[in-house]
């Protein structure tokens, strides 16, 4: 079980991150505005590549909009790619 954090960077721009031994090895990032989260960055680090990490964070940021009464503005290529793929997300869509 991958343990992410939520962190936030600075005012309005959030982080779900993945740390081992203080190394950041994954993570997915967005700025929110009102009720929208602009998904504007995911990083899987080589060394995890191939194991479904992407989409572990960004079911994770998902679970956090719902939990939130929040939607998801794709512009990072992962995010626009995974709400083509699946209607899984279509309830957090922007």
């Amino acid at each position: 079980m991958m343990d992410f954090k939520l962190t936030e960077k600075s005012p309005k721009h959030f982080a779900f991150e993945y740390e081992q031994e203080g190394e950041k090895l994954a993570e997915i990032e967005w700025i929110q505005h009102d009720n929208i989260m602009d998904m504007n960055h995911t990083y899987v680090s080589n060394a995890l590549r191939g194991q479904g990490v992407a989409k572990k964070l960004l079911d994770k940021a998902a679970d956090y909009a719902r939990e939130n009464d929040l939607k998801m503005n794709a512009i990072c290529s992962y995010v626009v790619a995974a709400f083509e793929k699946s209607e899984a997300y279509n309830d957090i869509k922007a």
